[in-house]
């Protein structure tokens, strides 16, 4: 079989493709068949401090720890920040030190011999969904992830959109209060300083697992404030819906785990500001593939790359 980028699989032997998720704490490998099965995985601990040449080094030892054979053809990586155009260059890495135009995909393939693709992780994430999880019956779908930050991205038509810079999909920097608080980013009032675990944090002193725990036992307060929570959340989704339309948005992250007291009230909202005819059949999910979502869409690249089809 002759690969779009020029690989050649032999007859008779079944190819796999590796997915990379890249974290500050933990890097999570993965070996993936075309149809999406993963048959071997491995995390191992992010060097510290997570300077490039380390990450590299670490990155490199696992690869051959998990492939020993060379049995993996091509090799998806997703990196927590921006990436170039081209996929080949981490712009910034977050919670990395030194990370700046690190052109990690062109070391890899240096290191492996394998055609290697980057990816924000949160793209990889959603791809992952897209692919495996529980947006594989839709083409065209947003992913918001609602962790320590608020992640996203786009599937249009099957496709991870990443626009004309490889920047879009930061669906949590959008603005849902013009005059709330400073966000990393530069911007004010993001969703992202309503619904993340540092939002959360600041805004009740506590944990989003406390709160699903006080929820849960019936507290009263605990249960507003996720209704609370849903309304902020449905809010800002109800922005990317007009300009996306999509057919479903799938929920992940930490903080679903209290998805039962806040999905409903985000549901309402988006019906009390989407017009019907801009949301029709929309669908409101959680995500299914948890902490395996970005080894999935990060492996679901690498075929892309091969031009084998998942």
């Amino acid at each position: 079989m002759s690969a779009d980028a020029g690989i050649v699989i032999e007859k008779g032997i079944s190819p796999e493709v590796m997915g990379i998720d890249l974290g500050g704490t933990a890097i999570k490998l993965g070996r993936f068949s075309p149809d999406g099965k993963c048959h071997h995985s491995l995390s191992v601990e992010t060097p510290q401090p997570a300077t490039p040449a380390a990450v590299l080094g670490v990155m490199v030892d696992a690869i051959e720890q998990l492939d020993p054979d060379g049995k993996c053809v091509a090799i998806g990586v997703g990196t927590p920040g921006p990436v170039d155009t081209g996929s080949r260059v981490a712009k910034v890495a977050i919670n990395l030190a030194g990370w700046e135009d690190v052109p990690l995909a062109d070391w890899l393939e240096d290191k492996t011999g394998k055609p290697t693709i980057l990816a924000n992780d949160a793209n990889c994430a959603g791809l992952g969904e897209a692919w495996l999880g529980a947006g594989r019956q839709f083409d065209n779908l947003i992913v918001l992830t609602l962790g320590t930050g608020v992640g996203g991205a786009i599937i249009l038509n099957g496709e991870l959109f990443m626009g004309r810079t490889g920047a879009a999909g930061e669906l949590g920097l959008i603005t849902l209060d013009l005059y709330g608080p400073e966000c990393h980013s530069g911007n004010r009032g993001s969703l992202e300083q309503f619904v993340s675990v540092q939002a959360i944090r600041r805004r009740t002193g506590q944990e989003p697992e406390e709160l699903g725990h006080m929820a849960k036992a019936g507290n009263r307060q605990a249960l507003q404030f996720w209704e609370t929570y849903g309304h902020q959340l449905g809010a800002g989704l109800a922005s990317l819906i007009y300009v996306l339309t999509p057919e479903a948005i799938i929920i992940g992250g930490g903080i679903c785990a209290s998805a039962e007291f806040f999905l409903p009230a985000t549901l309402a909202e988006i019906e009390r500001r989407v017009l019907p005819v801009c949301r029709p059949g929309l669908q409101l999910l959680t995500a299914q593939l948890g902490n395996q979502a970005g080894i999935a869409g990060a492996a679901k690249l690498a075929w892309q790359v091969v031009g084998a089809k998942g």
